[in-house]
């Protein structure tokens, strides 16, 4: 099993022992002037410990233009990208360094006015323009990327890999967006290309000709009137020519809709591949696929059928880095597969200013210095009441340091609002997640008890040593008039198919509880108005789901009505109120209540008063998402 996937492959004089590619991801761990620190290294070699033959780093800028992580600009970063080098060859794999321009795509320059771009077209993520580059200047920036892979080389690395992908500089320079030059540089896509081709060129010329040179590209632009990937394929020879050794065939730009570079849950494990596939047809080097894999099975069918000769796997190593020899031992229902959720990676690096990268289920992920390495100096009678995500994280990283767990759980099932999230479309892998969970508490010794409410009586009399309470959130209910009436249910039953969906449906909230539930509805022919008291929906465009969800549900005519209250409900009559003004709509045969939750109380007070030392983690705390829920069980856990 795995024959194909795992079998070496040899690019110039490196051979690489497996066909598995750590691609490059951003991690925001450095420090603000580019320099390497522990918390880089301890992520990179857990990474590379995970047994996969070719890691290749996040972005090294090559240039203080358009520098936006760590930089290679300089003899003075060498001896820190050693260190990552030697940490990624101690862990057992290979080590390629990506050499990056931001160009137009780097906030700190935009302000301070240094950007540099093809064209002074605004950046499609900021929105403002940057200074359009000279024929001196495009010559320094290809300088630059050759000094930077001489000094990729000195720090030991196995390979060097050029960014052409996602919008940044070298991008920009393919995309009729962005570049609008006349000269040498623009013009027809080959002409645009021209500055791709010099960069590798001198790359090549500075590292000599044994030493590996790849190239990341986005094989297609996934823009409006953007390139395709026959455009791609039409420099194919001329990027070989320069130096070429390997394609890396991702995708899209950070500006392309719906978070394309990270594809959401909406998209199939390999869904990229076809355009892969093409490349390598057109051209005689190897060509690494992307698309949202998770299961190694997968992947080497891929090799198998000649479609790509090395498959990346991203946000899967955040999720899991011991997926690739979890697989090679056989136990493949071990694996922690990724929910392509993009709460930790993508979204927290983009939302978050000055956030590190995280995994919303492995909290480990860029916490590598403080996440405990072995058992706990001494093992203790703890106590997880609430089987949600936090919960049954807190469990699972309690028993892993050796502690006595029991979990308690209310109810007959687990996974807290991840059971009822999981009926919406596109959500079942987060009940597959919460369902490996389960099966991975009880595989590791934890003592599960369903059924059960824990009372203030069993703690008093029973003395846990610690207690982690993630009991959750409880339903908001907003003061509305006739919801007594038959009519009136909650998200809650609807998602779990106690009351059927009606014809014509009022839904109260338009967050994500009220969207999803609005997205489980049209999925059965209904009617949907969304009532939302903001002035729009909290589910954000700008994120994969979010945005794919925005469009479901405009193209189901999803009605959506900001800004407004309900004030009452009488019969299939309900009256709605906005800027002072009441409109009523008839004909309705269901109303929806999603307008959120609060936290639960229940237990904190005898919890404190009988001094029994406890976490409250998750929506107990305050209702947020997966990612808060499941970091502050783990590092609960972590702190017993």
């Amino acid at each position: 099993m795995l024959d194909h996937l795992l079998s070496p492959i040899k690019i110039r004089n490196l051979e690489i022992p497996n066909r598995c590619v750590i691609p490059p991801m951003g991690t925001n761990l450095g420090t603000r002037d580019g320099m390497v620190t522990e918390a880089n290294l301890a992520y990179i070699k857990r990474r590379a410990e995970s047994g996969i033959g070719l890691v290749i780093t996040e972005i090294i800028g090559v240039h203080p233009s358009g520098c936006v992580g760590l930089g290679i600009f300089d003899d003075k970063f060498i001896p820190g990208l050693k260190q990552m080098v030697d940490a990624v060859h101690e862990g057992g794999s290979k080590v390629a360094l990506q050499l990056h321009h931001a160009g137009r795509e780097a906030m700190f320059q935009l302000k301070k006015g240094t950007a540099m771009a093809p064209s002074a077209a605004p950046s499609l993520i900021y929105g403002i323009p940057a200074k359009a580059m000279t024929l001196d200047d495009i010559q320094e920036i290809i300088r630059s990327f050759g000094e930077g892979a001489a000094r990729a080389q000195k720090a030991g690395a196995d390979a060097v890999e050029i960014h052409a992908a996602h919008g940044y500089l070298l991008t920009q320079f393919l995309s009729v967006h962005a570049n609008q030059r006349t000269d040498e540089y623009g013009g027809s896509f080959k002409e645009r290309a021209r500055f791709v081709i010099e960069v590798v060129a001198e790359v090549r010329k500075k590292v000599g000709p044994d030493f590996p040179v790849l190239v990341r590209i986005s094989a297609e632009e996934f823009i409006k009137n953007g390139y395709q990937v026959e455009d791609v394929i039409s420099i194919l020879p001329d990027l070989v020519a320069a130096g070429t050794d390997v394609i890396h065939a991702s995708i899209g730009t950070h500006g392309s809709p719906g978070g394309i570079t990270s594809a959401p849950a909406e998209y199939d494990s390999g869904w990229n591949v076809w355009r892969a596939q093409k490349i390598k047809e057109a051209v005689d080097i190897p060509v690494i696929a992307v698309g949202r894999f998770t299961d190694p099975r997968a992947a080497d069918e891929v090799i198998a059928k000649g479609e790509a000769d090395m498959v990346a796997f991203g946000r899967q190593v955040l999720a899991d880095p011991d997926f690739l020899n979890k697989a090679k031992e056989g136990r493949f229902d071990d694996i922690r597969h990724c929910l392509a959720c993009n709460q930790g990676c993508i979204e927290r690096l983009m939302l978050e200013m000055g956030s590190s990268v995280r995994c919303a289920i492995n909290p480990e992920t860029g916490q590598e210095l403080i996440a405990p390495k072995g058992p706990a100096e001494v093992s203790r009678n703890v106590w997880v009441v609430g089987g949600g995500p936090a919960g049954l994280t807190a469990a699972l990283e309690a028993v892993k340091l050796g502690h006595k767990v029991t979990l308690y759980e209310k109810s007959e099932q687990l996974g807290g609002q991840v059971h009822f999230a999981r009926q919406a479309p596109f959500k079942k892998v987060y009940g597959d997640w919460i369902d490996w969970l389960a099966a991975q508490i009880v595989k590791e010794g934890v003592t599960v008890k369903m059924g059960v409410t824990v009372t203030d009586e069993m703690l008093e009399s029973d003395a846990p040593e610690a207690v982690i309470l993630a009991i959750g959130g409880k339903k908001s209910v907003p003061d509305i008039k006739g919801l007594d009436q038959p009519l009136v249910c909650d998200a809650w039953q609807v998602l779990n198919r106690e009351k059927p969906g009606g014809k014509n449906i009022i839904i109260i909230g338009g967050g994500l509880i009220g969207m999803e539930t609005a997205d489980f509805l049209v999925d059965q022919d209904s009617q949907v108005t969304v009532v939302e008291l903001l002035k729009h929906s909290p589910v954000l465009r700008i994120t994969g789901h979010g945005y794919q969800l925005h469009k479901r549900l405009r193209a189901a005519n999803v009605q959506f009505r900001f800004s407004t209250t309900i004030s009452s409900i009488e019969g299939d009559r309900v009256t709605l109120s906005c800027d002072d003004k009441d409109e009523i709509l008839e004909g309705i045969d269901q109303v929806v209540l999603a307008a959120g939750m609060q936290p639960r109380n229940e237990l904190k007070e005898t919890l404190q008063k009988k001094n029994i030392r406890h976490f409250i983690v998750g929506d107990a705390s305050q209702v947020r998402r997966i990612i808060e829920a499941t970091e502050e069980g783990a590092k609960a856990a972590w702190d017993i």
